[in-house]
């Protein structure tokens, strides 16, 4: 399991989007996570062109919420270090892990707040991290499902190695409830990538662990 980390999501609707908020958050940011949407899925769209990153210190994963991850991993898993697919739109979970673990990547699944971790439970042993979303995914802002707490508890006491990871209204005071349930590894959004000063954002989040 990796150290606990502070994690900003963007969401970018062109290159020079991309750029502007990465440049925003990677001096601070050892993880930043990059969210693909192509308007199917979910409602809206981020990242569906197709993009280039700027080399940096920190190390990018792929939030794939997208009806086709598998061409996805296809054309552009060489871009970054982790993919994350919502297993809600992998047809073959195994062939997907495969798919990845090929491209020399690490791999893991997403959950929406319905999804049950009967979901992954038998893949648990082959891949790198859970992603839990705490709010319905797709949106900047979104208000948090404390119900998700429980989940993340349940997920930990099954694997206390793996890397557990929050995605949807972490803010300093949600952040104190998931780490306690488990979680260490923490995606925030708006919360970063909008604050007037980035390095505070992370320093004051960090300061909840």
């Amino acid at each position: 399991m990796r150290s606990q980390a502070i994690i900003p999501a963007i969401i970018a609707k062109s290159q020079s989007e991309l750029d502007e908020k990465i440049a925003k958050v990677a001096p601070y940011s050892t993880l930043i996570q990059l969210d693909i949407m192509d308007g199917k899925f979910v409602p809206n769209t981020s990242i569906d062109f197709d993009f280039t990153l700027p080399a940096a210190s920190c190390e990018y994963e792929a939030h794939l919420m997208i009806a086709d991850p598998v061409s996805w991993i296809r054309h552009h898993a060489n871009k970054v270090h982790t993919i994350l697919a919502h297993i809600e739109s992998v047809q073959d979970p195994a062939a997907l892990i495969e798919q990845v673990r090929q491209k020399d990547k690490q791999v893991g699944f997403v959950l929406n707040p319905e999804t049950s971790l009967d979901a992954i439970r038998t893949h648990l042993d082959d891949i790198d991290q859970v992603l839990i979303m705490t709010v319905n995914p797709g949106f900047y802002g979104s208000p948090f499902l404390p119900e998700m707490v429980e989940k993340i508890a349940a997920l930990r006491k099954e694997a206390p190695a793996l890397d557990i990871e929050v995605d949807g209204g972490i803010t300093p005071d949600t952040l104190k409830q998931v780490y306690r349930a488990g979680a260490n590894m923490f995606v925030s959004g708006s919360y970063i990538v909008k604050a007037p000063d980035v390095e505070a954002a992370v320093q004051h989040m960090k300061s909840m662990l």
